[in-house]
């Protein structure tokens, strides 16, 4: 299947299903399978209704899962031998609690949507880029309101630009090999890792609020000194910073892959509904589902091979890159304030059959790597003189270092 047919059907509002749509090809599927399919592939059917989550769920769960993966990573230290095995799941919980964490919690936070209590919102939010060391909260806060929302989105000024020409080094007329080639150079590159580390550092400390900088250096002098005493550190080295440095920082990166589109170059009107949703798509994963007129040899070898799939390529995409509510990072574009941000599934589905209320329709790239062709395609024909690096010290005061921020 390619990817112009899958935008091309995806691009319908949702009205009556289509069956060529791959959500609706896994009704094949038993019924009790069909809400966890929803949650694994972003994308509810029709007839599903919403979950009863709230922001309080979403911040336990990112808890739980770091705390379990953390318990799990240490136990598989301590009991060694093949038990050591017992550390892929446990970084795996782990890092799917930290990405909730940062991209669904302190995200909300920022936007002071998180339990609409300002106070309460920040004191979270300086929590979160105490324990993750990040960029520290109110600065992220700022920075993300005024420049990747509204007038300056994925102009110069927006962090998520300066990500790709930055710290990625990515830009316009690079092939979209080219592209792949420097992300995932990167990605294995030790200098790549050791200077993000160093960026998240900076950037968490430079103007850090004083309980942010306090909350930092007693936590993880407290985890030091424990350790050491204990002759546990290397524990804490595998199971804790493991997934918070370098798996963190690959998960960071593919988000950041897959965040926005780049307008087209001669884009003359930059304003506007039609415009601002045009540079965002929901991305969720999966494939089709077999086909049910296949031979019977050939439909249960396409249900092998599907299985497998889904559980180690698309499983590991959903859990551990686009996690929560990044499936759907439309619908926060068009709704920064939701109040139904915690249905995330189901609060754009509900807008779509509204009838997205003076929006465009939606769009939809279905599986990671599509997604991350669609937006290197678009940069790739971006206007080279609108992202021109050169520019960036004229338009943007924001320090070269903090650009590894997602």
């Amino acid at each position: 299947m390619s990817l112009t047919d899958v935008e091309t059907r995806s691009a319908r509002a949702q009205g009556a299903p289509d069956p060529a749509d791959p959500r609706e090809t896994m009704r094949a599927l038993p019924g009790f399978l069909q809400y966890p399919l929803t949650v694994f592939t972003g994308k509810p059917l029709s007839e599903q209704t919403g979950l009863p989550w709230t922001p309080t769920f979403h911040l336990a769960a990112a808890v739980f899962a770091m705390l379990a993966g953390t318990a799990v990573g240490s136990a598989a230290w301590a009991l060694g031998g093949w038990w050591l095995l017992a550390l892929l799941p446990g970084w795996a919980l782990t890092l799917h609690g930290l990405r909730n964490l940062r991209m669904m919690v302190y995200h909300q936070c920022s936007h002071r949507n998180m339990y609409r209590r300002r106070r309460l919102d920040t004191v979270i939010g300086r929590a979160i880029s105490s324990l993750l060391v990040i960029q520290n909260f109110e600065r992220y806060s700022r920075e993300h309101v005024s420049d990747h929302h509204a007038a300056h989105h994925m102009t110069l000024r927006d962090p998520t630009v300066q990500a790709f020409l930055v710290s990625l080094e990515l830009g316009p007329g690079m092939t979209r090999r080219q592209m792949w080639r420097r992300v995932v150079g990167k990605l294995l590159s030790p200098r790549f890792h050791l200077a993000f580390s160093v960026s998240r550092v900076r950037s968490f400390w430079s103007t850090a609020a004083r309980s942010e900088r306090v909350a930092a250096v007693v936590l993880y002098t407290a985890l030091a000194a424990a350790t050491i005493a204990t002759g546990t550190w290397p524990a804490l080295l595998l199971a804790w910073f493991v997934p918070l440095l370098p798996l963190f920082q690959v998960s960071n990166t593919l988000r950041l892959c897959v965040k926005h589109t780049f307008p087209v170059a001669g884009t003359e009107v930059r304003r506007g509904r039609d415009y601002f949703a045009g540079l965002t798509n929901a991305i969720f994963i999966g494939e089709p589902a077999p086909s049910a007129t296949l031979p019977a040899g050939r439909r249960a070898l396409a249900w092998v091979r599907w299985a497998l799939r889904m559980l180690f390529v698309h499983a590991p995409t959903r859990y551990l890159v686009l996690t929560g509510d990044t499936v759907v990072h439309d619908y926060h574009h068009r709704y920064p304030s939701s109040r139904e941000w915690a249905d995330y599934l189901f609060a754009r589905k509900r807008d779509i059959e509204a009838g997205h209320k003076g929006w465009p329709e939606y769009h939809e790239v279905w599986g990671l790597i599509p997604a991350i062709n669609y937006v290197f395609d678009s940069l790739a024909v971006a206007d080279p003189a609108e992202y021109d690096i050169a520019r960036l010290p004229h338009v943007s005061k924001r320090e070269l270092f903090a650009a590894f921020d997602d």
